[in-house]
């Protein structure tokens, strides 16, 4: 099987039930920033893998790498019948990363201002994926006022561009290096 098919020249595509979309659609934009936001996730992953003491954070990475997928699945089908057969997400990852955030923000000192990103590389990887689940999700909310979605996909998206934020405080933290405030 060829990895071109051509038939996208034309500016549409098709969603996994096979119903012709327009490339421009919000549907598209939605779940191709998941896809680049994926892409980012495993770059972060790549970069903690290189610093020992953050196999837990890794791990957790590779499972929001998976809800990612299952969230994408979803949104680019159209049928709610076939959606049903298809991998999804509930409330439970929204659960999962709150508890990680509570137990992160027990370990961090008190915040006092905004952070601007930077620090460690893979704390500012971690601030772009922030930037880009929050593009996601302003892109969901498009999209649900349009087409209400069966799926916890906004909160979904709005936890995680938190958790981003607090894994890039934790990251430079357990590293020694300073957050940088801004101090206006």
């Amino acid at each position: 099987m060829k990895i071109y098919t051509k038939n996208g020249d034309q500016g549409k595509t098709s969603l996994v039930d096979g119903s012709p979309i327009s490339k421009a659609h919000i549907r598209l934009e939605v779940y191709g920033t998941l896809d680049e936001l994926n892409s980012h996730v495993g770059l972060l992953v790549g970069m903690l893998d290189a610093e020992s003491i953050f196999s837990a954070e890794t791990t957790s990475l590779k499972e929001i790498q998976i809800w990612l997928f299952q969230l994408g699945s979803q949104l680019a089908c159209s049928d709610p019948e076939m959606a049903k057969k298809l991998p999804t997400i509930n409330h439970e990852p929204l659960k999962k990363m709150e508890q990680e955030m509570d137990l992160w923000d027990s370990e961090l000192p008190p915040l006092r201002n905004f952070i601007l990103p930077g620090g460690h590389p893979a704390s500012a990887q971690a601030h772009i994926c922030r930037t880009i689940a929050r593009r996601a999700e302003r892109a969901c909310v498009t999209l649900e006022e349009q087409t209400p979605l069966d799926l916890p996909a906004t909160p979904f998206l709005n936890r995680l561009s938190d958790h981003f934020y607090m894994l890039a405080r934790r990251i430079n933290h357990r590293l020694k290096i300073d957050n940088i405030e801004w101090k206006p």
